[in-house]
């Protein structure tokens, strides 16, 4: 079960980051400080540590996206009917990690108001669907042979 959470981090956290940046520059930001606010939310001091709280930030993400498929490809093996649909699981999995993210883990750690903004649904919604819960469902599809072996 290892191998296919390691993809599915390893394709999902690179999609979504890439989507993080390319908002970031077009929002005028810069990717670093993006990497840095990202860090703090395990690590308050990383929005002061330069380069070291960018890293930290790129490693706090790609821990977030591991947790979530893991979470995900042990719900797929208990439940394997799921992948027999994977359009429609992948895309419940993507809204429940945008509203776990965005109405419950950000608010709470950070102070955020709710609700967010109409864009903020719009591209959070999209990058939670398309760029991971999609792709979990189908590299979890991949190896559905190995979750039934288990």
């Amino acid at each position: 079960m290892l191998r296919p959470i390691a993809i599915a981090t390893l394709i999902s956290g690179t999609l979504d980051i890439l989507f993080a940046i390319i908002l970031t520059v077009a929002y005028g930001r810069e990717p670093a400080n993006m990497l840095r606010f990202v860090g703090s939310g395990p690590f308050a001091g990383a929005t002061e540590m330069g380069a070291a709280g960018a890293a930290l930030g790129l490693a706090v993400h790609f821990a977030l996206m591991a947790a979530m498929a893991a979470i995900f490809m042990a719900l797929v093996r208990l439940r394997p009917i799921l992948l027999e649909t994977p359009w429609r699981t992948g895309l419940a999995y993507g809204v429940l990690t945008y509203f776990a993210m965005n109405w419950a883990v950000v608010p709470l750690r950070f102070g955020v108001l709710l609700p967010p903004s109409g864009v903020s649904i719009a591209t959070q919604l999209f990058a939670h669907v398309v760029l991971v819960g999609l792709p979990f469902a189908f590299i979890a599809r991949r190896f559905k042979a190995a979750f039934v072996r288990i």
